[in-house]
This record gives C-alpha cells, structure tokens and sequence, in this order.
C-alpha cells in the first residue's frame, strides 16, 4: 500500500484508510463481532494502516470495536475518532457539545475503550455553534501537551472556521464528505487545506456504496438503514443518477478495474494531500478498495471523468434537512 502524509503535519498514513462507521451502524444488521475484528486486521495485513471511528458510532460501540481488533496491532497504525456529540446516561444522543470541559471528560473514555494512551488524530465531530472554535481547538491544544492527544482535526467545517481553528491549534486534517456526486469541497475547503497544508479525508467516497455500480433503483435496504432516509436514494433519484455509475463503468473496463476502483482513483489523483476511507464490512469489497491504488487515470481519463461529470446534474440532497444544518458551519 502506498502511503501518504496528512498536509503539513508529518503524520504518515496508508493511500486509503477504513472507514469503520458501517461496522456498528447505519447500514444494516452487521456481522458478528470476531468476523468485523478479523476483517479489521485483514485490512493492517494488505497494508492499511489508517482507521476511522467516533464516540458517536454505535455509540461508543465502534470505538470498542476497533480498539479490541487493532491492540495487537497498535504500533504499526493510526486511529482516528471523534468527540462533539452529547450523551445522555445510557448513551443517548442529546444533541452536540464541544464545551472544553465535556471535550476533555470524553477523551478519557475513548482512550478506554480505544485501549491507547494516546489519540492520533481527534476531530470535531460537528461543528458546536454554541462554543466558539477557537475554545474548541484550545481545548485540542491542552490534550496535545498532555499526550492525549497527537493531531487535531475537523469534520464537515466550513472555511472561515478552519482558519480560526488553525490559528489556536494547528489543524492536520479535515474531514469531510467528497466524492463524484458530491464535489462542494472542490470550491473552496480543498484550496483553503492545500494553501494551510492541511491534509483532506473525504468520507463517503463511494456515494455511501452507489458508486459502486451495485445500487439501481430496484434494489432495496434494510429496514434501520440511513439511505431510506436521504433524499439521494429514492428510487426515481437512483434512477437519474446512475448516469455516473455508466460513466465510471465506461472508464473501468478500459481500465480493467471495477466503477469503485475508478471512484477512488479519481479522488486520489485530484490532490496529493487527499486521503479517503471507503467501508466496507466484507474482505472481497475491501480487497476490492485497496487494488484502487493500482489504477492510474491518465490526464486523458480525468479530463473524460470531468468533462462528462460536468454534464451530469445529480438528483436529491446528500442529507435530510435536519443533517444538513450540521454541515459547513
């Protein structure tokens, strides 16, 4: 596996990490436990060597997870998690809360469950518009001088807020969700990472799995499955955006690659500093992602890519509304 370092920062991570999320939720009743660990270590073995979890996912079920599959594994790797959400007594979700003294008290137990003494790279879940960011990057900055905490990061954070947190604590990385159907960062947080040297990790990479080319407008999901409620995903939508699946379809069987390969290849070659995590809950999808690094688009293929994406209006939002607020703040 090729490897890549995030921005400015030094921190070195594999080509494509492994988005963990859909290992605890959203997508579905999962695979028993000891099937999910040994995928994860599957994942370190074919070279992946970045992971992604959250408080939130599950919640704190994710954490858990990755921290039991990758403890014998933990100093050949980078986990990444997230902090920002509230929790009530049985770990019901509140709503948000970046309050420095929240933000501290909730590092304690992803250290726990992660098993680490240290976080590698801690985001802000959401953005907190009731605490100002530069409280919030403070915050990161005492959690980093007490070696809780090596990076800083931000999630779905619009440009002006990036700036403000940087100032306070550096920032090593963004995350935010990019893809073919959804290029926003390309405007303006992508210029605003490579100007600050702040390395970039689109999420969703593969359209939360419909530029894989296996989502028409007849398949279905599960009943507890997210994509029942984005708009992106109705039926007549799916049916007007597969357009870009014939597209990426077009290019992999020149390619010799399949449409997931040629989505992933494509974000890999728009910036250097760009660093995605696909998920997956089965060993031939992942083995399927990581072969992604192997294919090169020519500038040929990318201007093809473009030309004909350019073309293509996709259907639906990304979010339903009340998920969409919590975005570019």
């Amino acid at each position: 596996m090729q490897k890549r370092t995030l921005g400015n920062s030094g921190l070195e991570v594999s080509a494509h990490g492994l988005g963990c999320m859909g290992m605890s939720q959203s997508y579905g009743p999962a695979p028993d436990k000891p099937e999910l660990i040994a995928l994860i270590r599957a994942a370190v073995e074919r070279g992946v060597i970045f992971f992604d979890t959250a408080q939130s996912y599950g919640p704190f079920a994710n954490e858990e997870l990755v921290g039991e599959a990758l403890a014998p594994l933990r100093d050949q790797v980078i986990i990444a998690t997230k902090f920002g959400h509230h929790f009530g007594p049985h770990g019901e979700h509140l709503g948000q809360n970046s309050r420095p003294e929240y933000v501290k008290q909730m590092t304690e137990g992803s250290l726990q469950r992660l098993g680490v003494e240290t976080i590698d790279l801690y985001y802000q879940h959401r953005v907190d518009p009731h605490v100002p960011i530069e409280d919030v990057a403070g915050a990161v900055k005492d959690l980093i001088q007490e070696g809780k905490v090596k990076h800083f990061g931000l999630s779905e954070a619009a440009v002006q807020t990036i700036r403000r947190a940087h100032a306070v604590q550096p920032v090593t990385a963004v995350q935010s969700e990019y893809s073919l159907w959804w290029r926003r960062p390309q405007g303006e947080v992508l210029p605003t990472c490579d100007e600050l040297g702040i390395g970039f990790v689109p999420y969703s990479p593969l359209g939360k799995g419909f530029l894989t080319g296996k989502i028409d407008e007849r398949a279905e999901f599960a009943r507890n499955d997210i994509r029942n409620t984005i708009p992106r995903f109705t039926p007549e939508a799916r049916q007007a955006n597969y357009a870009l699946v014939d597209l990426l379809g077009n290019i992999a069987q020149r390619e010799h690659a399949t449409p997931a390969q040629v989505a992933l290849a494509w974000l890999l070659a728009q910036k250097q500093l760009i660093v995605p995590i696909p998920g997956t809950r089965k060993l031939e999808r992942l083995e399927e992602k990581i072969g992604a690094v192997d294919v090169e688009l020519t500038p040929d293929d990318l201007r093809e890519i473009e030309n004909a994406a350019a073309q293509i209006t996709v259907q639906g939002a990304r979010y339903p509304e009340h998920l969409e607020r919590l975005t570019n703040r």
